[in-house]
């Protein structure tokens, strides 16, 4: 199922389902968002706090079914990521949401929300900025773009001065999933793991060490499901270098030793995640994936 194409003039939704965030940016954000020409309806949690969430789980929650049953918001946008979206997992009504599809948008700990969304409900989300971005030219032509014009076909693709590589293979198809590598490890095991069964797996994260990117990817590994997948899309992994590497195997050696040696296409350097350019990718769209071109080919709307 497809939300509603994003309109100028549109009302957009603001909850912040996970990490707290100071309230004079939240407002500083909503302001950019009126100058784009949309008009803005906050959730009724959305500068509380709770130690490092922002609010507790059931008004976190709450605001998020609202914003679906609420028939004069259109798309609902995260205001940051940081950490909370899993403990709302079992408050969500998956039903409520399936009724009421519309755009739902953010990234990093939304990674959670993103493919439970798309799994229980089969709704296509989005992989996007949130409020908390600094939007440059192209991250947010990206975003509009994807979410106004999405009901034609088109394609997606880095700046034409920032290279992909690409392994194994040119071309594949199939339904894209993935996001944060952390929440989709932290979600093996649980109700709302990632179905990735010939799926096409996308992955980026922030923040962690080598030998960390290594160990999560292990643990995909020994859970079977980097094997089930058709390819895979690899992102920005900023900050996940080291300044030095004799005591330690380098980004590139374990992304060769744990994705590539699976022998499936992989596109690599695509620019999604916590950097910029970002570009804004749909949960639970099928694609077809031009490896060697780089580029991502959606022959179907994602929005109606």
């Amino acid at each position: 199922m497809l939300g509603k194409r994003l309109k100028n003039g549109d009302t957009i939704g603001i909850i912040s389902p996970s990490g707290a965030w100071e309230p004079e940016k939240i407002k500083k954000s909503i302001k950019f968002l009126n100058d784009l020409g949309f008009k803005i309806k906050e959730g009724k949690h959305i500068y509380d706090r709770w130690g490092y969430l922002a609010g507790k789980d059931i008004d976190r929650a709450q605001d998020l079914m609202d914003m679906f049953l609420d028939p004069e918001v259109d798309m609902i946008l995260c205001t940051r990521g940081g950490y909370g979206t899993m403990r709302l997992a079992d408050l969500i009504d998956f039903d409520i949401i399936k009724r009421n599809p519309k755009i739902f948008a953010g990234f990093s700990d939304i990674t959670v929300l993103l493919n439970s969304i798309f799994e229980k409900c089969g709704i296509i989300t989005f992989h996007s900025p949130m409020c908390n971005t600094d939007f440059d030219d192209f991250t947010l032509k990206s975003f509009l773009d994807t979410l106004m014009l999405g009901y034609n076909p088109f394609t997606i693709e880095n700046p034409k001065n920032i290279p992909t590589y690409y392994f194994n293979g040119e071309y594949t198809s199939g339904k894209l999933v993935g996001g944060n590598l952390s929440l989709i490890c932290s979600l093996l095991g649980t109700p709302y793991a990632i179905n990735t069964e010939n799926k096409i797996l996308f992955i980026e994260d922030v923040g962690e060490e080598p030998y960390r990117i290594d160990r999560m990817l292990t643990q995909l590994t020994l859970s079977g499901d980097l094997q089930k997948c058709k390819g895979f899309i690899m992102g920005q992994f900023k900050n996940c270098q080291l300044p030095h590497y004799e005591r330690s195997l380098t980004l590139t050696e374990i992304l060769e030793d744990r994705i590539l040696s699976l022998k499936k296409p992989t596109l690599i350097n695509f620019q999604s995640g916590h950097s910029y350019p970002r570009i804004t990718l749909p949960i639970g769209a099928d694609v077809e994936v031009n490896f060697k071109e780089g580029k991502v080919n959606l022959l179907d709307p994602v929005v109606k």
